[in-house]
């Protein structure tokens, strides 16, 4: 079991992801869902160690993570991480080596997985050579190679076909028969839908709604009406009977308000539009987020617990890690100036302790600099509308 408690992270004024907690059973699928920029990828970095929390804590299986979790874990993160310039086949076996699979026996389960996703014929060409969509696959294989406790998947389903689409759905389906604890981070409802036992709704950095698939449709499933129709049907959104209606081309999904008498709703429509079907159902999951989640006016307002203020955006100067690096540039460039001059007063031939002070201000310059490419992205990710810390 993969379990997350109170956790909470915050980029100076921005609050990422606000005391989140949740539960991920073996055996079980577990959709962290929400809109880009929800601070889920922010959730699942945290639950993966690769950034801290400034609170909170996680554990797999009762123990805390340590180095040796590691081998246990497989991550597919939304960005992609491959070496284009290396052939496929070496680019599978590099991350196997890392996870301490090796030699034949790792060429085998790599051939496997490639048979599997249609690949082995692009085995010795070069990463960069792949569609989007098969270097999304290649990135899938190098994550569950090891055969791994906990799966983590940022977007699984970003850039494949729908041919494959249904492939990566066989597989988990598969891992999860097979009793890992599977963690899968989408903005994408239908698939969430199929495939999760369990969904954990962020918004903003809180979590707005939680639970089994079942049960929330449940709660949300009371009035629930689908209708599909041919004709110009944009006009039962206006029905009296109708609290909310979310259209789509040919059909509608309604939540009626009260009481109302499917009789009267009928003849309404069916005076203006021809109807192929009339049944009362179970909302998707779509409506239930959209419901949920609403404009970005209504989400602003009851979204979060914290007051607008505390998530006033941060600039990428503000951030601790770039002040930081640029206060250690300052120091060595300075050093290297304040001896050079004493050197140059002195008459000294010896420039061995300024030429190391500079080039100490040189890296520490080069560090500052990608420090600021990393907290820019991530900025960029937690910004509504972005990658998404999501």
């Amino acid at each position: 079991m993969i379990k997350a408690q109170n956790l909470h992270k915050q980029y100076e004024n921005l609050v990422a992801v606000e005391d989140v907690s949740l539960e991920v059973g073996r055996g079980k699928i577990f959709g962290l869902i929400g809109p880009n920029g929800a601070g889920k990828t922010t959730t699942i970095r945290m639950l993966l160690n690769i950034i801290s929390p400034d609170r909170g804590s996680v554990t797999f299986d009762g123990v805390p993570f340590n180095q040796t979790m590691r081998d246990r874990i497989g991550y597919l993160p939304e960005e992609r991480g491959l070496y284009k310039k290396n052939k496929l086949i070496d680019t599978i076996l590099y991350f196997a080596s890392l996870r301490g699979l090796q030699g034949s026996s790792a060429k085998e389960t790599a051939m496997e997985w490639l048979r599997r996703f249609e690949l082995e014929r692009y085995a010795k060409r070069k990463v960069e050579e792949l569609s989007k969509g098969n270097q999304q696959k290649v990135q899938f294989i190098t994550s569950i190679l090891h055969n791994p406790d906990y799966v983590v998947l940022d977007e699984p389903f970003s850039g494949l076909d729908p041919v494959n689409q249904i492939v990566l759905k066989e597989i988990l389906q598969e891992l999860k028969k097979q009793g890992k604890a599977i963690i899968f981070s989408t903005h994408q409802m239908d698939s969430a839908e199929k495939l999760c036992d369990e969904i954990c709704l962020v918004n903003r950095g809180n979590i707005v709604l939680e639970g089994a698939i079942k049960e929330v449709k449940q709660k949300f499933g009371k009035n629930a009406v689908r209708v599909e129709f041919v004709g110009d049907g944009s006009f039962i959104a206006s029905l009296p009977e109708v609290k909310k209606a979310m259209t789509y081309e040919n059909y509608v999904e309604l939540q009626l308000n009260g009481n109302v008498s499917s009789k009267s709703l009928l003849s309404a429509i069916s005076s203006k539009v021809d109807i192929r079907k009339f049944e009362f159902v179970e909302p998707s999951l779509n409506s239930i987020f959209l419901d949920v989640i609403g404009v970005p006016d209504e989400t602003r307002q009851t979204a979060s617990t914290k007051p607008a203020a505390s998530l006033k955006p941060a600039t990428v100067a503000g951030d601790k890690r770039v002040r930081n690096s640029m206060l250690m540039f300052v120091v060595f460039l300075v050093a290297a100036l304040v001896v050079g001059v004493i050197n140059l007063k002195k008459g000294e031939s010896n420039w061995n302790g300024p030429l190391l002070l500079m080039a100490g201000a040189i890296y520490s310059f080069i560090k500052y600099l990608k420090m600021k490419k990393k907290v820019t992205l991530e900025m960029q990710q937690l910004a509504p509308g972005g990658a998404d810390a999501e």
